[in-house]
């Protein structure tokens, strides 16, 4: 089964998110941990969880997935920005982990001029103070596009991350087409090439994700804009020869276009058609 979902609010609650999910006729989802903006999070009833916990097993939902927030800089030599990254990703892997949602994603951080290595070393240590190795949860690192001084623009980064901590089988790669085309791997032209390096720096089998978006922004550009599937410089073609990649068969993908919860609902329908018709 192909698994094609989008990025949802749950202000409403994870149950009635997941009743939405069912509406728009996706198979899987991906929420924020807490407030993408800020530090706090809901707690849900047992039944509210059992109710969400239903939903999944009676629509056959594929691997779910949560998104930790954009304040969330675990890179950061700043003691008081690391300290609340440190804090935010120990409780989220441990409130995740017990919704028995199956990968936690999260943007690996930027270093803000302390280097690379410095940078690196924070998330490494950041990780091994909140993976106990007793998760069911994967923690997943993902790809960016580079922007100013982000950590994650290159496999390689990524893969020191994961080689330093001390429970690697713990931590997956979530790809985002939109980051690693405007970091300046041609997914457009190469895809092959790009699935390619990624296996031989990091495995494919570390693959537990993929954020499927267009791109704003031209190649290489290091700039992460969004765009809706076919609306951008990666094109429609190109975004669905990602959908059908032998490598990538049995992925999730996610949505994270600018659109709201019709408009996904449309752009689900409309990768279904293009892809049944082929």
């Amino acid at each position: 089964m192909l698994a094609i979902g989008t990025h949802m609010s749950i202000a409403e609650g994870i149950a009635k998110t997941a009743e939405n999910v069912v509406k728009m006729e996706a198979d899987t989802m991906q929420i924020f941990s807490r407030n993408p903006r800020g530090s706090g999070y809901k707690t849900y009833s047992e039944k509210e969880i059992s109710r969400f916990l239903q939903i999944r097993e009676e629509h056959h939902f594929g691997p779910v997935l949560a998104h930790a927030p954009y304040t969330m800089n675990l890179a950061s030599p700043k003691e008081s920005v690391y300290e609340f990254a440190c804090m935010v990703i120990k409780e989220d892997i441990a409130r995740m982990d017990a919704l028995s949602i199956e990968n936690l994603v999260f943007h690996p951080g930027s270093h803000t001029g302390a280097g690379v290595q410095a940078g690196i070393g924070n998330i490494i240590a950041g990780l091994d103070q909140a993976v106990t190795g007793q998760e069911t949860i994967t923690i997943l690192l993902e790809t960016m596009s580079g922007k100013g001084t982000e950590i994650g623009a290159n496999f390689e980064e990524l893969k020191a991350i994961r080689e330093g901590v001390k429970h690697p089988e713990r931590i997956g790669i979530c790809l985002d087409t939109c980051h690693v085309f405007a970091a300046g791997y041609d997914i457009v032209n190469d895809l092959d090439g790009v699935l390619s390096e990624f296996d031989r720096v990091l495995g494919l089998d570390l693959l537990r994700a993929i954020h499927l978006n267009d791109s704003m922004m031209p190649f290489g550009s290091r700039k992460d804009r969004h765009a809706v599937i076919g609306g951008g410089e990666i094109g429609l073609e190109p975004l669905l020869a990602v959908l059908r990649h032998p490598a990538l068969k049995g992925l999730p993908f996610y949505l994270e276009t600018p659109l709201d919860d019709e408009g996904h609902k449309g752009e689900i329908k409309m990768i279904r058609e293009k892809l049944a018709s082929e």
